[in-house]
């Protein structure tokens, strides 16, 4: 048995509002769309994880969805620009990552990250 994809569900009364977010600070595209749920994609390939957390490192709350990306300094500006709050960060974690927190529309916390060098 091999786990081919795990998807993380948002529930939300405006799936517009909440997909245009999505879409829009991480460029992704819809895949799938029956009006009731609508699936964005990028067209990169990501291993399958799940993180399990008492906490989400350097005191934080722990994220509902982690986010890697490859340029977090231009997410994190994305955001800024976009006029989204900024709830923690940025920051040059002791793990090895740079990071920053926000909120999505629907009240999710999010972990955006890039891995250092």
């Amino acid at each position: 048995m091999t786990v081919l994809r795990i998807v993380p569900n948002i529930a939300t009364d405006s799936i517009e509002e909440v997909g245009n977010f999505y879409s829009k600070l991480f460029d992704l595209n819809i895949v799938m769309d029956h009006g009731w749920i609508v699936t964005l994609a990028s067209d990169q390939r990501a291993l399958t994880q799940i993180g399990i957390a008492t906490e989400g490192g350097s005191g934080a709350a722990v994220p509902d969805i982690s986010i890697e990306v490859d340029d977090v300094d231009e997410i994190y500006q994305r955001a800024v620009t976009g006029g989204h709050a900024i709830v923690y960060g940025p920051a040059d974690e002791p793990w090895g990552v740079r990071r920053f927190f926000i909120r999505d529309p629907s009240g999710k916390l999010l972990n955006i990250l890039s891995h250092a060098g």
